[in-house]
């Protein structure tokens, strides 16, 4: 162990991004040797992503990319928020995104094994990172849209992101629509994309709260007071139909009016949606990694 100098843990430690001990350990088992050294932490980083591939990663990193006319969403996920700060899943995420729209990968698995700078793929770049961080790292969920129109995307926090393509208009306009997608999250994009399962559950719900008093009026206006309760409800589950967040003066229907201009598509991806979270005791994981525990 004598020939393991504080100089090559540095080194070993600047080339590999692994921890200082688990740099030493690596030296201690390969005589000192660098280059086996490095070998040996990165069989130990597939090791150590295999380990972590059942653990939940409901954190990351909404990412996009843009270039001409297409525009991509990338969720890169990790274990706690901690790490979405951690430069070496910056620069991931961000090299993921970037790779997602130069090779047109139809969906996460196209992605994921895509080539990835260094000679492997997106896949192996996550294992790799696992080594470093310590965490599970996964390329989740991607969103394109591509339109010869205007074309904009919006990112908040890191946390949620949302592309807009409209046919007339402008970038600013499709930026403000962004925005308000990704504050207001609507469900629907017009009222005829609501389902008519959906129409009929709120049209009986409605009927339901009425007084007793209201369902005793004739059937017509029965039939207008229910229907106009039921397009309240749609217009505000609609992109079109909700007050517009930049000016709450007009709908979006009626800004996009206004600017003679049509939504031609949306996508918005926001972290972790559909993740099942683990509640963890964070003080006692804490513990566990100090070994104190």
């Amino acid at each position: 162990m004598s020939n393991i100098t504080a100089q090559l843990v540095k080194e070993l430690r600047e080339r590999s991004g692994a921890g200082m001990m688990e740099c030493k350990k690596a030296l201690v088992a390969n005589d000192g040797n660098i280059d086996a050294a490095m070998e040996y932490l990165r069989k130990s980083g597939l090791a150590k992503a295999d380990k972590k591939a059942g653990r939940v990663a409901a954190e990351g990193r909404i990412v996009t990319a843009h270039a001409g006319s297409t525009a991509v969403l990338v969720e890169v996920n990790c274990e706690t928020d901690f790490v979405t700060t951690n430069p070496d899943f910056v620069k991931f995420s961000d090299t993921v995104a970037e790779l997602a729209l130069k090779t047109n990968a139809a969906d996460v698995e196209a992605l994921n094994a895509a080539a990835y700078p260094g000679g492997n793929t997106v896949a192996d770049g996550a294992k790799a990172l696992i080594a470093t961080i310590g965490e599970k790292i996964e390329v989740r969920r991607l969103a394109r849209v591509v339109h010869d129109g205007v074309l904009a995307s919006y990112i908040h926090g890191g946390r949620i992101g949302v592309l807009v393509a409209l046919e007339g208009g402008n970038e600013e306009l499709a930026k403000g629509i962004a925005m308000h997608v990704a504050a207001m999250n609507p469900a629907y994009v017009h009222a005829e994309d609501v389902p008519a399962d959906f129409i009929a559950k709120e049209k009986e719900i409605a009927l339901a709260a009425m007084s007793e008093k209201e369902k005793h009026k004739p059937a017509e206006i029965l039939e207008k007071i229910i229907t106009g309760k039921v397009h309240k409800i749609i217009s505000e589950a609609t992109l079109v139909g909700q007050t517009y967040v930049i000016d709450t003066t007009v709908t979006v229907a009626e800004a996009l009016k206004k600017a003679g201009a049509e939504i031609v598509a949306v996508a918005r991806l926001a972290v972790g949606e559909g993740i099942e979270k683990v509640e963890e005791d964070f003080h006692a994981e804490v513990m566990k990694q100090a070994g104190l525990a």
